[in-house]
């Protein structure tokens, strides 16, 4: 059994804190294994209380503590440090050291490749210092920084640097220290508290906002990188600009920093005026940045910078309220880069995300609200749920509301809320009252979890369509099936005649069952859930007939995309056999008509042609058998091969010479080629071999370098050893084109893939204290190899569960992220449930950390 002692915490359970801290000073003398930090803080007592100061700590060593200069009696204990006081308002300094280089989990204070870094969200500021460490005490901070001046440079903070200086060490050393003194005017959080120290090239720019004041941008990077930061700092001023232009917000301070770190465990952090970046969200250039990871760095950079507005001028009350800065945030940078890029390419994207990863942990153990009710370890709730989720349910109130709706409610909550930690129904309040519209039932949204099932109906008669609609959430007790949601329908009326469209607009369905009723004097197919227009699963039958209709004719993109994945999704689901039959060659005929079709724009071409991947099928199972899936989407892919091989490898031929850069027009020819490529990899033919080779020598940018070594990982094996030693070589010492190339070996799906992930783990530039490296070669392999990890033997999951034994003891989150194929066990056909619970039975019997601790034991429930 696990031994844990550790509680949950429930959102029902919220109580003010007993103290505040107005002000803040920082000190830190930066040491390798003994940091020096010496805290000042302005503590206010919160009403009229006798009880005493509880700090939040896990620092190595506390020194002393003073109280008004005067050093007083303190307890540490199950990572809290109590002082008896009883002064309403007093000052509070404390000394502690803490140990960087030994900080393998990357929280709190740490430093790794040279460079001394801070992460502290969620709850890791108590790692450099006690305090209060929650979301609802704000704070203004001023920080002095003490570090050794030749080593580190760049000793930045958040806010303003308003001083600095030289000392000389006050020993035998003589050592010249360099200090520096940073003060952030805006009360914040510890959990925005940053601080970085290292030794950087530096790109400079500036921003004018629409108020006339002049922004200096500064993007900080390894040296040598400075080539690579241009495109982030692009997408920065292009967040900037749009920011004000779509919601009228300006940036608040002088100075935007944004540093690029590669040990990292997330993406970025939005820490006030200085956001710390995954080197993997900066650094870009076309030799060895794809168009997936320009795409990714423009959105990731909006996101944070969004973030100065909706998380740190106004934050979260609690760690329960995470959705309302990042559900709020997501969809903010959904809207930014459909602005600059396609709309309806995003809304796929996020669609892909919502249908596999999200359905997928709603009817999961760790299944949870987009508010979750209870918490163990609150980096578990850093979840597509609370992001994604978080951000289709403000997507729907967008739709609601309408454009000018929605920003009377962001104009309204940033007046009332500017400067204060609050609540989702905050939140939800703003938007109602700006609007004066009834919003009590939609917050059924942040409640309830599970994905909500749509059951559709429909009879035509002479004179109209009749639509039924009924929601249930079917992965969730009976208990929690009485609150109806509010779901918006976007839908559109298609004549069978000719295509036309008939009529298109949106349906509010927000009863247990409702009827809707369409006047149309002849036959019509129905299009439903336009644009994705809620999130959740369609239980409809449609005829092949129809779903090829839409295909050909509905407005919507989005709609005609998820058609095309349906008629795929009609072969595997009724697959009994692999006769050729008229349903197979129905599909195959559609496809046909896509490719030859010059009339369909080239990046909705790609999406239309784009084969399912096997997350997506299987998250259409109630149980889940890998083998079946694999092996009925290879028959299928290589009838499809056989019947169009010419069609397609002319096509290939002539997407040659294609513009490089990070072009719309050009992304969407390199995406189409690549698709195509991909179906010549199922094929036997000896000339694809040749083509794959070409398509890697031809190509001038790395897109297309991966795109051959994709199609060169499904092909042989022999072939993609061959492309990766060219790369190898061409690109020694470069880890962000050594994560692509690891990933594709992790992908391999054969069983010598696990030879070769070894081999490439003891390559020079591996390293599994940095989880970008972890991430790409043994997180590919558990996330993204089914034929391998679903092994029939079960080796992949033992795989897992011998990873994750090494991975909790270094980096506790990265071990927790890891874990979730094996959350799903229940879904499985018989044998393979068995296989990973045995993995999960024998995991639920080590001493394990919280954050791994809270999965296994839900899982095993």
């Amino acid at each position: 059994m696990i031994v844990m002692t550790t509680e949950a915490k429930y959102l029902k359970d919220y109580q003010t804190p007993d103290f505040f801290i107005p002000e803040t000073e920082l000190f830190f003398n930066l040491d390798d294994e003994h940091t020096l930090v010496r805290s000042k803080l302005q503590m206010k007592r919160n009403g009229e209380h006798t009880r005493g100061l509880v700090l939040d700590c896990q620092v190595k060593q506390v020194l002393r503590v003073l109280i008004n200069g005067n050093q007083t009696d303190f307890n540490v204990e199950q990572e809290q440090l109590k002082i008896d006081v009883d002064l309403a308002e007093f000052e509070l300094e404390i000394e502690v050291t803490v140990d960087p280089i030994n900080n393998t989990a990357l929280e709190g204070l740490y430093k790794s490749a040279g460079v001394f870094c801070t992460q502290c969200e969620a709850e890791s500021f108590r790692r450099i210092t006690p305090y209060l460490d929650r979301p609802d005490v704000l704070s203004v901070f001023t920080v002095t920084i003490f570090a050794d001046a030749e080593l580190y440079p760049h000793m930045l903070s958040n806010g303003n640097l308003i001083d600095s200086g030289l000392v000389t060490e006050d020993d035998d050393s003589n050592k010249q220290l360099r200090w520096v003194k940073w003060r952030d005017p805006h009360p914040k959080p510890s959990y925005l508290f940053a601080l970085v120290a290292g030794d950087f090239d530096l790109l400079t720019d500036t921003f004018v906002t629409q108020s006339g004041r002049t922004v200096d941008l500064e993007l900080f990077v390894d040296k040598g990188n400075l080539h690579l930061g241009h495109h982030a700092m692009a997408s920065l001023v292009k967040s900037m600009a749009w920011d004000e232009q779509r919601y009228g917000l300006e940036y608040d301070l002088d100075k935007y920093m944004v540093v690029a770190v590669d040990f990292f465990n997330m993406g970025a952090m939005e820490n006030k005026g200085l956001n710390v970046f995954n080197s993997k969200y900066v650094l870009a250039d076309l030799n060895t940045a794809t168009d997936i990871d320009y795409h990714g760095i423009e959105a990731v950079i909006g996101h944070e910078y969004f973030h100065n507005w909706t998380g740190n001028r106004v934050t979260c009350r609690d760690w329960f309220q995470l959705s309302l800065k990042e559900g709020l945030t997501v969809f903010r940078d959904q809207q930014f880069s459909a602005d600059m890029g396609s709309e309806v390419i995003e809304r796929i994207s996020h669609a892909n995300v919502m249908r596999t990863m999200q359905f997928a942990e709603d009817s999961g153990p760790m299944a949870h609200p987009i508010r979750p009710e209870k918490v163990i370890e609150m980096n578990n709730f850093y979840t597509v749920t609370v992001y994604d989720k978080g951000a289709e349910v403000i997507r729907m109130m967008h739709s609601l509301l309408g454009e000018s709706g929605f920003r009377a409610g962001m104009d309204l909550y940033f007046k009332r809320h500017d400067g204060n930690a609050v609540t989702c129904d905050d939140f939800v309040s703003a938007m109602a009252d700006a609007n004066n519209k009834d919003l009590t039932q939609f917050q059924n949204w942040y409640s309830q979890a599970g994905t909500p099932s749509v059951v559709v109906s429909e009879k035509q008669t002479d004179t109209a369509l009749e639509l039924t609609l009924s929601q249930s959430l079917p992965t969730r007790p009976a208990a929690e099936q009485n609150k109806p949601l509010v779901i918006p329908v976007k839908y559109e009326l298609l004549a069978n005649s000719d295509g036309r469209s008939l009529e298109r607009g949106t349906v509010i369905f927000d009863k247990t069952e409702q009827m809707f009723t369409f006047n149309c004097s002849e036959p019509v197919t129905l299009v439903l859930f336009e644009n994705f227009s809620a999130p959740v699963k369609v239980q409809r039958t449609l005829t092949q007939e129809q779903l090829i209709h839409i295909v050909k004719y509905a407005s919507d993109a989005f709609c005609r995309w998820d058609s095309m994945q349906s008629l795929w999704l009609q072969q595997i689901n009724g697959a009994s056999d692999t006769i050729l039959d008229k349903s197979r060659q129905g599909l195959i005929e559609v496809i046909e008509y896509v490719l030859n079709n010059d009339d369909i724009e080239t990046s909705i071409k790609a999406e239309l042609l784009t084969i399912p991947s096997y997350t997506s099928i299987a998250e259409t199972f109630d149980v889940i058998n890998p083998s079946h899936i694999l092996k009925v989407k290879a028959e299928i892919t290589q009838q499809i091969i056989e019947s169009l091989f010419e069609t397609i490898n002319a096509l290939v031929q002539n997407l040659t010479n294609i513009e490089d850069g990070y072009i719309q027009s050009s992304v969407a020819q390199r995406r189409l080629k690549h698709i195509l490529l991909t179906y010549l990899s199922h094929s036997k033919n000896s000339d694809v071999e040749r083509l794959i080779r070409q398509v890697y020598l031809d190509s001038t940018n790395m897109t297309e370098k991966v795109s051959a070594l994709e199609s060169a990982r499904v092909y042989s094996v022999a072939l993609l050893d061959d492309l990766l030693k060219d790369m190898d070589t061409q690109f020694t010492d470069n880890v962000l084109v050594f994560d692509k190339m690891t990933s594709a070996v992790a992908r391999i799906p054969h069983a010598e893939v696990y030879g070769k992930m070894a081999l490439w783990a003891e390559h020079k530039l591996f390293s599994d204290k940095n989880p970008n490296r972890v991430r790409s070669l043994f997180g590919a392999f558990i996330m993204n190899n089914p034929e391998q990890f679903h092994d029939e033997s079960g080796k992949g999951y033992q795989f897992l569960a011998d990873f994750l034994k090494k991975m909790d003891k270094l980096n506790p989150q990265l071990a927790s992220r890891m874990i979730s194929p094996l959350l799903s066990w229940q879904r499985y056909e018989p044998a393979r449930k068995d296989l990973m619970k045995q993995q999960l039975t024998q995991l639920s019997k080590l001493e394990l950390s919280k954050d791994l601790y809270e999965k296994v034991s839900s899982a095993l429930g």
